[in-house]
């Protein structure tokens, strides 16, 4: 659906979201590949240890929430890079939330970070994109956002949201020769999942994460979803009846 990558050596790719887990692995895998890759998040130290040993990469801290930092970096990057080929939106808020524990705050900040924070980097990678009619843009939501799940009250939401833009951003930017990745991934073995008190199935590390994320691109995949053994899963339920879905999903979780 999207133009094969049989090639990453020179490329310029910004990755939000770099300093742990998936980020951190796919843009660390992309330099090994030869691409130029600036990688951004909130903590600059990270950042800096990730690119230390590689002379492909930029270090520019920013915060996905404050949308002028998104588009300082954005500025910096043109000057520098006189074009973007590819984005990767990484960055995400997680935490566990059920009814009975909702948390207005706690949910306004994933809302800031998983939809708020995409649209910030939208804003200043949309129009190089189509004045270049070429590159794309990539963005993580998670299988979480397939349907309704257990403890997933702020998270699930935000990550259906996620699923929705890439679909209509895929609509609207393909016939302009330009590519979009929707990135959903099961559960990845990181910090955001680090606390999770429950059975994650089928659990990968962030290093299987960036590998698959790499090969659905050079694939020209428009949906990269993994480990398939599980996402398939979650893709088929959400096609039962709702009475047959509830019921599957309260057996296998046990809530």
């Amino acid at each position: 659906m999207n133009p094969p990558i049989h090639n990453w050596q020179g490329k310029r790719i910004w990755i939000i979201g770099a300093s742990t887990g998936i980020g951190a692995e796919t843009a660390r895998l992309l330099l090994q590949r030869g691409a130029r890759v600036a990688v951004s998040a909130r903590n600059e130290a990270a950042l800096r240890q990730l690119a230390a040993p590689f002379g492909a990469a930029c270090v520019a801290a920013l915060d996905i929430t404050d949308a002028v930092s998104v588009s300082a970096v954005h500025a910096r990057l043109m000057q520098q890079w006189q074009g973007i080929d590819l984005v990767l939106v990484v960055a995400g808020a997680y935490n566990e939330m059920r009814a009975d524990s909702f948390d207005l705050d706690a949910a306004n900040r994933i809302l800031d970070i998983n939809i708020r924070g995409v649209y910030h980097c939208l804003d200043v990678v949309l129009p190089e994109l189509l004045r270049q009619q070429s590159g794309g843009i990539g963005i993580v939501g998670s299988v979480a956002g397939l349907s309704g799940l257990p403890k997933a009250l702020a998270y699930g939401p935000s990550k259906a949201a996620v699923i929705n833009l890439c679909e209509s951003l895929f609509l609207d930017l393909r016939p302009k020769n330009i590519a979009v990745y929707m990135i959903n991934p099961g559960f990845v073995d990181t910090p955001l999942t680090a606390d999770n008190d429950f059975a994650m199935p089928a659990l990968m590390t962030a290093n299987q994460a960036a590998s698959a994320i790499v090969q659905g691109m050079e694939r020209g995949d428009f949906h990269i979803h993994f480990p398939h053994r599980f996402t398939n899963w979650l893709r088929l339920a959400r096609l039962l009846p709702y009475r047959s879905y509830f019921y599957l999903v309260h057996k296998v979780t046990g809530l």
